[in-house]
C-alpha cells in the first residue's frame, strides 16, 4: 500500500494557482492541505483518490462491525445465513 503524499499550500493559492493544485491532486495523486493563517483548514484530493479512500473507509467500517459481532457472539453458521437469505428472496419474489 502506497502512502498518500501531502503538500501544504496557503488558501490564496486556491484562487491564484488552482490549476497547479488540481494537477498535484489528479496527476501526482497528492493530498493538498490548504491553510488559513498558517493552520490546516481543508484538504483537496483528486476525485479518483477520494473515491478509493471512501471505498476503503466503508470496507473498514463493515469489517469493524463484523469484528464487533464476532466478539459479542452475534454469529450464525453460514448454512443458516444462506437459508435465511434464500427464504427472504423467495418471499420477495412471491
Amino acid at each position: 500500500m502506497q502512502l498518500l503524499q501531502e503538500t501544504i499550500r496557503p488558501s490564496a493559492d486556491l484562487r491564484n494557482h488552482y490549476s497547479e493544485i488540481s494537477k498535484c491532486c489528479k496527476e501526482r495523486k497528492e493530498a493538498v492541505i490548504i491553510t488559513v493563517n498558517g493552520r490546516g483548514d481543508t484538504v483537496s484530493l483528486g476525485y479518483d483518490e477520494y473515491r478509493r479512500m471512501k471505498s476503503r473507509l466503508e470496507l473498514l467500517e463493515i469489517l469493524a462491525e463484523a469484528e464487533e459481532d464476532v466478539n459479542a457472539g452475534r454469529i450464525a453458521p453460514i448454512q443458516d445465513t444462506f437459508k435465511e437469505l434464500r427464504k427472504s428472496l423467495k418471499d420477495k419474489l412471491l
